[in-house]
């Protein structure tokens, strides 16, 4: 089967329907949703909208901690993500509210472990943004020895790492669009970048598909109309530096 797996949207409809028609056109057959739905972007409610029918499709969705921002606006005063929670909260309808108050944090299906975040105390949105960080995260799933593969998002940045039999993580650099054969006896863990809001000077959008049926991952980097998804945060009166931040990738 093979699964895309998008996370940090950050209300970007624009770089969400070009990743879902690239992954499309590229055999997904299941989509997996990883958290930070909203926040940043200009279009918090239609991409709810989406994912909710992603979701009757059969698209796994967890919960990002910009979705708690969404619903408590005053837990982010004096953060990035706090400039525009209030905005969002007030966007989204009463039952977006109670569709993002139900998503859980983690789910489990079969061999592949989605968390949006570390594994490792996923309600505390550890950053794995090192080697040490990942293996943390790895041990979050130690008690099941049939989980393989993790997959989260939260760092913008795309990464992948390998656990030794010490249980001490590699880290590896991905290369958009080459295949990687993940190695059958070792736990992965795979942050699949940000969708919505990438951040190392690239503004193509990031996600990932895996083929779990003979354990291949590629990491993806779309096009897409960046520059209207900049204009529209610019429309709706959001931060300049948001704006700014689609053009440059960073």
């Amino acid at each position: 089967m093979k699964i895309a797996l998008l996370s940090d949207l950050h209300a970007n409809i624009h770089a969400l329907d070009a990743c879902l028609e690239h992954a499309d056109a590229h055999g997904a057959e299941r989509y997996a949703l990883l958290g930070d739905l909203v926040g940043y972007g200009a279009f918090p409610s239609l991409v709810i909208e989406r994912c909710m029918a992603l979701e009757r499709s059969g698209a796994v969705v967890i919960r990002g901690n910009h979705e708690s921002l969404a619903l408590k606006p005053e837990i982010g005063a004096g953060t990035w993500g706090g400039l525009t929670a209030q905005w969002t909260h007030d966007q989204l309808s009463i039952a977006q509210k109670a569709w993002i108050a139900a998503l859980p944090l983690e789910h489990r299906l079969g061999p592949v472990w989605m968390v949006h975040a570390s594994a490792h105390e996923p309600g505390l949105w550890h950053y794995v943004r090192d080697a040490e960080a990942a293996s943390r995260s790895l041990r979050g799933v130690s008690f099941d020895p049939t989980i393989r593969w993790i997959f989260s998002g939260h760092v913008h940045d795309q990464a992948l790492y390998v656990e030794t039999h010490r249980k001490q993580a590699i880290q590896f650099q991905p290369e958009a669009g080459v295949q990687v054969q993940l190695i059958g006896d070792r736990r992965h863990l795979a942050i699949v970048g940000s969708l919505g809001q990438p951040r190392d000077g690239d503004p193509r959008a990031c996600y990932a598909l895996l083929d779990t049926s003979n354990a291949t991952l590629i990491f993806w980097r779309v096009r897409y109309d960046h520059m209207a998804a900049a204009d529209a945060i610019r429309r709706a009166g959001l931060p300049e530096m948001l704006a700014q931040r689609l053009e440059r990738g960073r």
